[in-house]
């Protein structure tokens, strides 16, 4: 099966801000964040990317560029529903004030029943719902179209991330607050027949380790087994 690399988009000014940025235009990467998408396309350059799938909010596309600019025959596809969750009233508004609000402890520890105030507002279980769908229908499109052992990167956004590995992982919402995913940081995930297997969890090193290897006949367990002992390698 595939390799979805889920790709945070670099630091971005309201990173830096303290602001809840959610849909806000505007919201660009910093120097910093410029630093690492440049860093990025060098961490990705061994890997065969078939595709490249982003949220369309500006701090995404920006960190896709120095990849695609060394990369020109990966096509970029822009998918709304691996963009950020709305927030509604709350867009723009400084994190320092949003944890007065009685909703912060909700989304904090029951995440689950958090619904973002406004018409523009969704919640955080609509979030999830649209980012598997999203991420999962990709995953299928490309093992159609470029075979089983095609890598795609998807760059989307913190809260996005960390919903999709809470399900790959069989964890209930309530606990994805748990996971942390750093900006600019690779969470790969491969979806088999049997399970989901995350192999890496916001990792911001080397990527080298994700390209496709050999497989030669009789030599291990069956795709979507999980190695007994650990094994030298992912699944």
């Amino acid at each position: 099966m595939p390799t979805v690399l889920l790709v945070r988009h670099g630091r971005s000014t309201a990173n830096t801000s303290g602001a809840l940025a959610g849909w806000s235009p505007g919201v660009t990467l910093d120097e910093r964040g410029r630093e690492q998408a440049v860093a990025l396309a060098a961490r990705v350059a061994t890997l065969p990317l078939a595709a490249v799938v982003s949220s369309p909010l500006q701090r995404c596309q920006q960190t896709l560029e120095p990849l695609l600019r060394a990369r020109p025959e990966v096509e970029l596809h822009t998918d709304e529903r691996v963009g950020e969750c709305r927030y509604g009233d709350w867009t723009g508004r400084k994190i320092s004030e949003l944890v007065e609000e009685p909703l912060w402890g909700t989304v904090q520890q029951y995440p689950s029943r958090a619904v973002f105030p406004g018409p523009e507002g969704e919640s955080l279980r609509q979030m999830q719902t649209r980012a598997v769908d999203a991420v999962r229908e990709w995953n299928d499109r490309v093992e159609r179209d470029h075979g089983a052992d095609a890598l795609l990167v998807v760059c989307s956004h913190g809260d996005i991330i960390k919903s999709v590995v809470a399900d790959a992982l069989g964890m209930h919402l309530d606990l994805f607050q748990r996971i942390a995913v750093d900006p600019c940081s690779v969470t790969a995930i491969r979806y088999t027949a049997a399970r989901p297997f995350l192999l890496r969890l916001g990792d911001t090193g080397d990527l080298n380790g994700l390209a496709p290897r050999p497989v030669e006949p009789d030599s291990g367990p069956a795709e979507g087994d999980a190695v007994v002992g650990g094994g030298a390698g992912a699944p």
